[in-house]
């Protein structure tokens, strides 16, 4: 699958012209990638496009136009695009009190690894969270995860096909299950897999 090189960034200046258009084009292109497990966890499903936006608006936000920087978000972001085997998505735990929060952060640790997609008529994959870094310590997990599900030949084939794709998570203190998720999703994410 492509990845995104300096060469084929937009300028800050040019990113700034094309900047409404392009961000209306990926809110709309996120709508079929955006599933929520439950009130409070949401799965944001990575592609080459999403990846983009976010190195674009950090460019932006950082005001970075020296090389080394520019490298600097290509391979923090780089990783997140799906290489054509596997799933990439951004786990979000929403609450909406800072208190309720930071007692469902205690509450939840683990809860990344409790992550799954499932391929009808396949077995369960469970995520592999968090390989950039660490999110979680001795008291906590984070609000942020980034997850990564890896899908067998057999399972591609089978979404290819046509066939139904679940998701849920799985964690002692929080359950939520979709047993299909809708087609424009499953289409969304059937155009990750080469």
């Amino acid at each position: 699958m492509p990845r995104i090189t300096r060469e084929s960034l937009m300028t800050l200046e040019a990113y700034a012209k094309a900047r409404p258009a392009f961000r209306a084009k990926v809110l709309e292109h996120k709508r079929a990638r955006t599933v929520h497990l439950g009130e409070h966890v949401t799965l944001v499903f990575e592609d080459e496009l999403t990846m983009r936006y976010q190195i674009q608006e950090m460019l932006r936000i950082e005001k970075m136009f020296e090389d080394a920087g520019i490298q600097d978000e290509l391979d923090a972001y780089n990783p997140l695009v799906p290489d054509g085997r596997n799933f990439k998505a951004t786990m979000l735990l929403e609450y909406e009190s800072v208190d309720e929060r930071r007692a469902a952060l205690a509450r939840l640790k683990g809860i990344e690894d409790r992550v799954w997609v499932q391929v009808e008529g396949c077995p369960r994959v469970f995520a592999i969270a968090d390989e950039d870094l660490e999110r979680e310590n001795e008291q906590k997990t984070s609000a942020v995860h980034f997850l990564r599900f890896e899908l067998t030949d057999e399972m591609t084939a089978a979404l290819k096909y046509g066939v139904g794709l679940g998701l849920g998570v799985d964690h002692p203190q929080y359950k939520a299950e979709i047993p299909a998720v809708g087609e424009a999703t499953r289409k969304a994410l059937t155009a990750d897999l080469a």
